[in-house]
């Protein structure tokens, strides 16, 4: 089974975008086969006329919460920890796996449709996560958020790092590779040392990824100080923990220290501006990590405190508060926000035969029509894309070479089936 899609235009990265008009792309099982402008052999193939339309590599959400998508709406207009222990915590206390299965069916229908092929996202029920992304034929670096109670100095006892280490065994490089596990400490303030210890050790063993919040608001910022002397990020440094591949979620209020530091270990700096914003925790130093070599990769946080999985919101704001905040409007162009969402994200999560257009390549990818009125004139398609792009313009997507979704029509996930189930549940949470 394959496609070749004829006569479209590719857009990528290669050392700066790369721009194809016209051109011909085949689709050989799960791997793009050929990109070029010649004719090529369709016998066998399933044929996709691209006039007029774009593809690209599918967006990669690099930090989100899926399962809260069933919180949307639910607190808003507040600080992050008033937000999070007074409401978040209260809510998620009832949630079941059945609970988590379908909150997670909802925010992927929600990523597929807006053109998201991969995300990381950090929660628990994760056997339920990896579920219901192994049906939706998506890709993920699935994550059970760690907490500790006691400060102990042996945590081989400890029920959550034991779940997530037989969710790992269970689920890592399932479904050919789509899947994979990470560990995640869930932030400095809700774990400690001895903790963040054990899961990098964990880690260390597993060959697992991390994935931390790291300096997410003042107030965090300034408690480690206190409590610790330091920064959260050199917090984490002396751990141990970023000598394992890790990707740092927010990063708000991270130091220029810092993010030597993170340089030094490769960690990825994942900004997440649309949350960030709404909870009032600042603007990440995105320019100065940029201008550092960091590894720089996009998230939407969880859909309770953005309020949706729309990534190309978050290209659009990338590309413009630091204009703002910096008055400098050459800082992150628009280039640089296309590539935190597709290529970055990829190598931030590991997938590295994706994130881009390229023969040999993951067919994960994405056509967008780029017939409608914001795309004319077509001066500047890479611009186009940062800054007039919508989700809806999303026509298909491809994972692995398979198509998920195509005009509305969900291959895989059935819509009204979780919808019906996401009612029957909020109701249950909420009343």
């Amino acid at each position: 089974m394959g496609y070749l899609i004829n006569n479209i235009t590719v857009l990528t990265w290669n050392n700066g975008t790369k721009i194809i008009e016209n051109a011909n792309v085949k689709v050989i099982g799960s791997k793009i086969a050929y990109i070029g402008t010649e004719n090529q052999e369709s016998s066998g193939l399933e044929i996709i006329d691209g006039k007029g339309k774009v593809l690209m590599p599918g967006l990669v959400n690099c930090h989100t919460h899926i399962p809260m998508s069933l919180l949307r709406s639910y607190a808003d207009d507040m600080a992050l920890h008033t937000w999070l222990y007074e409401h978040i915590f209260v809510v998620e206390a009832k949630l079941t796996a059945e609970d988590v299965y379908w909150g997670s069916q909802l925010a992927l229908l929600e990523m597929v449709a807006g053109g998201t092929t991969c995300f990381a996202d950090m929660y628990y029920f994760i056997d339920k996560i990896a579920e219901a992304t192994a049906e939706s034929g998506m890709r993920g670096l699935l994550s059970r958020g760690l907490i500790n109670g006691a400060v102990l100095e042996d945590y081989s006892e400890d029920d959550r790092l034991n779940e997530a280490i037989s969710v790992f065994r269970d689920w890592n490089g399932a479904f050919d590779g789509r899947i994979r596990i990470a560990l995640a400490p869930h932030a400095v303030y809700t774990c400690s040392p001895q903790y963040i210890r054990a899961i990098r050790n964990t880690a260390e063993k597993l060959n697992a990824y991390i994935h931390v919040h790291v300096d997410e608001t003042v107030k965090e910022h300034n408690d480690c100080l206190q409590q610790y002397g330091k920064t959260p990020v050199k917090h984490l440094y002396d751990t141990g923990l970023f000598d394992l591949p890790s990707i740092a979620a927010h990063c708000v209020h991270v130091t220029d220290k810092d993010m030597d530091l993170m340089k030094e270990k490769n960690v990825t700096f994942v900004h997440n501006p649309g949350s960030n914003l709404k909870l009032a925790s600042g603007i990440a130093p995105v320019p100065d990590a940029l201008e550092k070599g960091l590894n720089v990769a996009l998230g939407t946080d969880g859909a309770s405190s953005n309020n949706n999985l729309n990534m190309w919101e978050e290209i659009n704001l990338a590309s413009l508060i630091h204009k703002g905040a910096r008055l400098d409007p050459l800082t992150v162009n628009a280039g640089e926000s296309f590539r935190m969402a597709t290529a970055n994200g990829a190598k931030a999560l590991g997938f590295s035969e994706t994130g881009k257009i390229e023969e040999g390549f993951c067919a994960d990818m994405i056509i967008i029509d780029a017939q409608k009125p914001h795309y004319f004139p077509k001066h500047n398609l890479i611009s186009n894309i940062a800054y007039a792009a919508q989700a809806s313009d999303v026509e298909t997507v491809f994972v692995d070479g398979k198509i998920l979704y195509h005009k509305g029509e969900y291959k895989t996930l059935d819509k009204e089936k979780i919808l019906y189930n996401v009612e029957k549940t909020c109701n249950r949470l909420f009343q």
